[in-house]
């Protein structure tokens, strides 16, 4: 069975992540939340990632991405931001355009046109392309679709967008604001969540703490990036 490599080194020894698994990064502003759900989803080798943008354009994402090393060949984005500003902008080969984060429907209909295109082999000119190929789906973020909608229509689009990740073999990383939300409306989230990943400011800098199938449990501890690893502190 394939495996997703996640950069954690508490996840990776024991072979990575199986297809099907979603990971929810919870994490308040200024702590480093969009790096690590990045960073979570950035496509190793022959994988592809596509990416929901709610709060940036995805000019500005491609310029992160690239500058952080990440394949952007291998990378589909699906933007809610930029027609909120430029109306009559047109879809591109590697990004689509929806009218706001609240356009849900919009969203699914682009995954699915994005996903079509890298399973025929149309989205890349790779003449090695995996199969089942191997696609990392992210959101970044929640936050914003919350803003906009209720929790029970989110978590119905994540019930259907987990559903076909699972028979796509392929894995989820969902980024939310945490200090946005009640415990009611984050638990509901979780319930369709393998790994939790929580990030938090302290004295001693930003902390991470993971949880999840298998066993995995992480306290909180310090964490920093290095060579496109997510390092936690012994």
């Amino acid at each position: 069975m394939y495996k997703y490599l996640t950069g954690i080194d508490v996840i990776d020894r024991k072979g990575g992540v199986n297809p099907g698994t979603n990971i929810l990064v919870l994490s308040p502003s200024f702590c480093g939340g969009e790096m690590v759900a990045s960073y979570l989803a950035m496509p190793r080798k022959k994988e592809y990632m596509i990416v929901i943008a709610t709060e940036t354009q995805s000019e500005d994402l491609i310029d992160f991405f690239s500058d952080k090393g990440f394949d952007t060949d291998y990378i589909g984005i699906i933007d809610a931001i930029t027609r909120t500003s430029f109306s009559t902008i047109e879809d591109a080969h590697k990004i689509k355009y929806v009218g706001s984060p609240s356009d849900l429907t919009g969203m699914d209909i682009k995954f699915s046109q994005l996903t079509e295109e890298i399973m025929k082999g149309d989205f890349t000119d790779d003449p090695d392309q995996l199969f089942p190929t191997p696609i990392r789906y992210c959101i970044i973020s929640l936050t914003s679709m919350l803003m906009f909608r209720k929790i029970d229509i989110i978590y119905q689009f994540l019930h259907v967008v987990t559903s076909k990740l699972r028979k796509l073999g392929s894995i989820g990383v969902f980024l939310l604001n945490n200090e946005s939300f009640d415990q009611k409306s984050l638990a509901i989230v979780k319930q369709l969540m393998n790994i939790v990943v929580e990030l938090r400011s302290s004295e001693e800098g930003n902390q991470i703490r993971l949880q999840g199938t298998m066993g995995l449990s992480v306290n909180w501890t310090t964490f920093s990036f290095e060579d496109e690893k997510l390092i936690i502190s012994p």
